[in-house]
């Protein structure tokens, strides 16, 4: 069965056709800058041979019907019809409260994806583009929503609820909701795969990239994560502030004459290693910068790092113990520094990380954990699409 994974933002639509149960990666690629002049498609094919067209794109219809002609080229080799698409998968942002699982798309599911637009109001709004646009380009196929916020329901009430006045929970949801589930559930299910039960019980998953968050799973649930009500919420980013004292707005809103439109342009644009560096929101970059000299992209690394460091302690605790730390996402998978900074000092807990093994691992499987480490240290890619394409399988197919 192939199926159609689309990951839908606002000017811009990933995709990947996943042959199931195999998960065989057939064709993948990107629209990008929908609505702009300089608009294209780049595909890729399973022998990754690639090919760039550059569109017209007005809107996100026209790029889903662009690319459906597209993947059935015979050029490409990747797909002779649409008649081989058995079904679309859709990343979409925020379930709210309604939404604890993956579910197939039908109205009801298309209202409750709409009503919370007002908790993700960036992302939402283009996941539904998506949806609609496959309905007009294969009218009927079967369509699966699989959301971010999913696999952080288990998360208990009393550390999900904000200390806030009880109301706001009750008449708006204000509450804990955490991102990257798709990402955090899948790496903590590649573990136990690649190592069974042992030592699968308590993990902490590290998704460290331009957005970051950490989550610590018990027995395969999520019962606590460092993003809360928004995506700003736990670790300092890329671009984003993560937690501050809640004080610091109003005071800084009052002396630099800022809008709420300008204070959530501040910690969500402008903050972060972006903010603290004043060079670039880039890890890589910032990491370059601190090897020169600059002092501020030093701070901005050592925030970073610490703070990364600080929830996982708070995590152990959560847990009652750790047994497994994974590290993915663009940071995690691929930068030997950041887990060696974020991880040192810890060999009092268990954690110690084989330098070696930690300084070859890019971007691949590995444990990279001293031969006498009481905790595993893996590093483990991530799969989001994987994990929309088995939901989606898993629910066409009931």
């Amino acid at each position: 069965m192939k199926i159609l994974i689309l990951n839908s933002g606002s000017s811009s639509i990933k995709f990947q056709l996943i042959d199931m149960p195999s998960e065989n990666v057939i064709g993948k690629g990107l629209i990008e800058k929908i609505g702009l002049k300089d608009a294209s498609i780049t595909v890729k094919n399973a022998a990754d041979k690639k090919e760039v067209i550059k569109l017209n794109i007005p809107n996100h219809a026209k790029g889903i019907e662009f690319l459906l002609s597209i993947i059935t080229d015979e050029k490409l080799n990747i797909i002779s019809s649409l008649d081989e698409i058995s079904a679309v998968g859709h990343r979409i942002v925020h379930g709210g409260q309604a939404f604890s699982k993956s579910v197939m798309i039908n109205d009801d599911v298309m209202h409750g994806i709409e009503a919370c637009v007002e908790l993700a109001p960036l992302h939402n709004p283009a996941n539904i583009k998506g949806v609609e646009a496959m309905e007009l380009a294969i009218p009927g196929i079967p369509q699966v929503a699989v959301f971010d916020t999913a696999f952080h329901h288990s998360i208990p009430e009393h550390r999900a609820i904000y200390a806030l006045p009880i109301e706001f929970y009750k008449k708006y949801g204000l509450r804990k909701y955490g991102f990257h589930g798709t990402s955090h559930q899948y790496v903590s299910l590649r573990a136990k795969e690649i190592y069974g039960d042992d030592r699968t019980e308590n993990v902490i998953t590290c998704h460290l990239g331009n957005g970051g968050s950490l989550a610590a799973i018990k027995n395969g649930e999520s019962i606590e994560t460092s993003m809360g009500f928004s995506p700003t919420d736990g670790l300092m980013m890329g671009t984003r502030c993560g937690s501050i004292d809640p004080g610091a707005i109003p005071f800084i809103a009052d002396h630099e004459d800022l809008d709420m439109y300008g204070v959530s342009t501040l910690i969500n644009k402008k903050s972060g290693l972006l903010g603290i560096s004043g060079i670039s929101s880039d890890y890589r970059d910032v990491s370059l910068a601190a090897e020169k000299g600059n002092e501020d992209a030093e701070l901005a690394l050592k925030m970073f790092h610490y703070d990364v460091k600080k929830y996982i302690g708070t995590y152990i605790a959560a847990l009652g113990g750790i047994d497994t730390i994974i590290f993915t996402g663009g940071i995690g998978e691929n930068s030997a520094l950041a887990r060696r900074e974020i991880l040192k000092g810890l060999d009092g807990l268990g954690i110690k990380i084989n330098h070696d093994k930690n300084d070859a691992t890019m971007g691949v499987e590995a444990d990279i954990s001293h031969d006498d480490a009481k905790v595993r240290v893996a590093v483990i890619p991530t799969n989001e699409e994987v994990m929309i394409a088995r939901d989606t399988f898993n629910i066409v197919n009931q």
